[in-house]
This record gives structure tokens, sequence and C-alpha cells, in this order.
């Protein structure tokens, strides 16, 4: 199978011409107990893979990349239930355990397990299964490696869905929506009337305006850089929009006292202190973004205590993906998320690492790739 993999993080900009992720043929491997092999259909290119590509996110190499996909699944191994050759899928990056403190606490997106697995670049259920055709060790990403025409994933990094659900429009589901529409809906437990700032208009940003403006009578304001991603963030139903020196005004003119909530999108500290100058008393800021592990906060600390201001970080959205992800797609079907806009367009595996560059600029929202042989 032709897999996408990164075997440096040391690759310079453009990326199209350094070219971090090379091609290669792997064996296809055969699912172990407790495992789903998975005909990858649609694979988006997410910030979370061009952390990994610039140095962000220390991850083992080499790893095969690629995270937020949708598939068929090609086959099953012993004792895997309620999955079956044939059924559509989405995959997600965290493969609960069910069993940890967080799992069992009802927070199956901060699964102990799954984060240890995940970090070392094996699978929940056992050490990486990918090898090259020498059989040196490929490491998985994030347990899924969707880069790639299979994958070899736990059965709980899968969610089922109908056929009628389009490929493009589920491989979004499983990180771009679940994330920003849980950063809304579980992390910062947007209320009616509530008033929310957004920062940034990738993928993650857009999907927390598109859930911020269902919940009755809020105020969204959507921040980006970029006037096609204030526009886009409009049609995903944004009451305001405008770029980063304009934050304050659009907060002064369409909120009594600041936003209630302010979601960062971005990924940087100077962002989310820039946030926090924006909430009223008793206001949440919900880290999504991934700051370099470089950055540091540099805010006033009597904020907290002394508005009751609150800092929150979000990962996958504090999401149950068993639980969210059909009923999201299901507001989907409704008409009320319109998670299509979020795709810019689809291109083949072999115009991945174009796509970095072009994703590090600003130029796409969510690209998709087809994975079928190079």
């Amino acid at each position: 199978m032709t897999s996408a993999v990164l075997r440096t993080s040391d690759a310079q900009r453009p990326y199209a011409d350094s070219e971090p992720l090379t091609l290669e043929q792997l064996p296809v491997p055969a699912p172990r107990a407790g495992e789903v092999l998975v005909k990858i259909e649609r694979a988006s290119l997410c910030h979370s893979d061009l952390s990994v590509i610039n140095g962000s996110r220390i991850r083992p190499l080499p790893m095969a990349l690629g995270h937020e996909a949708s598939g068929t699944v090609s086959g099953v191994g012993p004792g895997v239930q309620g999955v079956k050759a044939g059924d559509r899928v989405v995959l997600v990056f965290v493969p609960s355990c069910g069993h940890c403190k967080a799992c069992a606490g009802g927070r199956p997106a901060l699964c102990h397990r799954a984060a240890e697995a995940n970090g070392a670049g094996d699978l929940l259920h056992g050490e990486a299964i990918l090898r090259s055709a020498s059989g040196e060790r490929i490491n998985h990403h994030l347990g899924v490696s969707a880069f790639s025409e299979y994958a070899v994933v736990a059965r709980e990094s899968v969610v089922v869905i109908d056929d009628d659900v389009p490929l493009d429009v589920a491989a979004m589901f499983g990180c771009a929506a679940l994330t920003g529409i849980g950063a809304v809906i579980h992390s910062a437990n947007v209320t009616e009337g509530q008033s929310v700032i957004v920062f940034g208009m990738g993928a993650v940003g857009l999907a927390a305006v598109m859930a911020a403006v269902q919940i009755p009578g809020t105020t969204v304001i959507a921040i980006d850089p970029l006037a096609e991603k204030q526009a886009l963030a409009l049609r995903c139903g944004a009451h305001f929009a405008g770029p980063p020196a304009e934050a304050s005004d659009l907060v002064a003119a369409h909120t009594q006292f600041g936003a209630d909530v302010a979601i960062e999108a971005v990924g940087s500290a100077r962002v989310m202190e820039a946030c926090l100058e924006l909430l009223d008393r008793g206001g949440a800021l919900v880290s999504v973004g991934l700051p370099h592990p470089d950055q540091m906060l540099n805010v006033q600390a009597l904020q907290f205590a002394g508005t009751g201001k609150r800092l929150i970080g979000s990962y996958m959205g504090d999401a149950d993906p068993a639980r969210d992800i059909p009923a999201y797609v299901q507001m989907w079907r409704d008409g009320r998320l319109p998670v299509e806009l979020l795709h810019t367009d689809t291109k083949p595996l072999a115009e991945i690492n174009q796509g970095l560059d072009d994703l590090a600029d600003g130029l796409v929202v969510r690209r998709l790739f087809t994975c079928d042989a190079v």
C-alpha cells in the first residue's frame, strides 16, 4: 500500500520542494485482536499534521501521518464487535479504552491509555504494526495514519456511519467538527443568550461558529486576518466578522461588558492573552489550538480570582465520539451544521507536500486527499 511517511522534522519551507512526506510502499498489515482494517477513502489535512511536520508536536519518527479520515472496513480482527466488512466509518484519533480514570469519569477524549499509545506511535491494543518493505518499524500517527491506502486501527478508533453521508463530509467529523463543536457544547457549555468570539477561522474555528449559532440568542463574532475566511465565517452563520485589529471594537459594539466565551483556535499564546482581555467578568477562554511548546502565557494572574475569568483546555472538544459523531451527523442532515463549507477541494495523495504549504499559508480550510495507489 502507498503511505505518506515522515522521516524528519527538519524540512524547510516550501514543503513542495523539501518534501518532508515521502510516498512509500508498505506491506498491508493484518488486523490483530481488537483491531480493524480500513480502506481509506478520504483523508483530511489538518494543522495537527502540520504541527508534526514543523516540529511543534514531537512524535517518534519515522511515522505514517494523517489522523482525520473516512473509509470502508475491509476486515476485522478476532473479538471485534459492532463493525463488519463493508461498513462506512469515521476514524477517531483518541481510541478511548473505556476503563481508565478519564474514561470512567465520562471524559474519553482524555483517555490515559490512548494518550500513552498515541505518544509512543503505537495502537491501543498493541505496539506499532506498520513496517517498511525492509522490516523497519513505522510509527502510527494518533492511532490512525490516514494518509495511506489502508489503515489498521483499534476498534475504538472507528465510528460506523450510514451510507448516505458523503465521504468528503464524513471525514471532517473525526477531528474538525468533533473538536470545534465540542469546544462550544461540552468545554464552554455555551448557553442561551451568551456572546461568543472565535479566533481563527480554520476548520475547527468555523465548526465552533456553526455550533455556537445553533444556541438560541447567541451573538457570534468571528476573527481572522484573511478577508476570505471572514466571509466564510459569515456563510457558516457568524453574526459579525473582522480581522484581529477590530476584535476589541466588535466586542464593544455587540456585547454589553465583554464576551462571555472566547474560543482560541489559532494555537498562539499571544492570541490567548488577547482573548482574556476581551472577556466579561466570569467569562471563559477555551483553548483549542496547539501553540508551540516553547510559547508561554504572560497574563495578569489577578484576572482569574479578581474577575472570575476561567481558562479551559479543550482536547478533541471533550467529546465522546461514539455518542457525538452520530448526533453531529444528524445535525448536518437537518441542515444545522453545513460542514461541507469546510471542504476546499480534493487532491490525490501525490500532492500532499504542496497541501502542507497551502494549509500553512491559509489558502485552504480542509483539503481532502484520495489515497488510492500512486
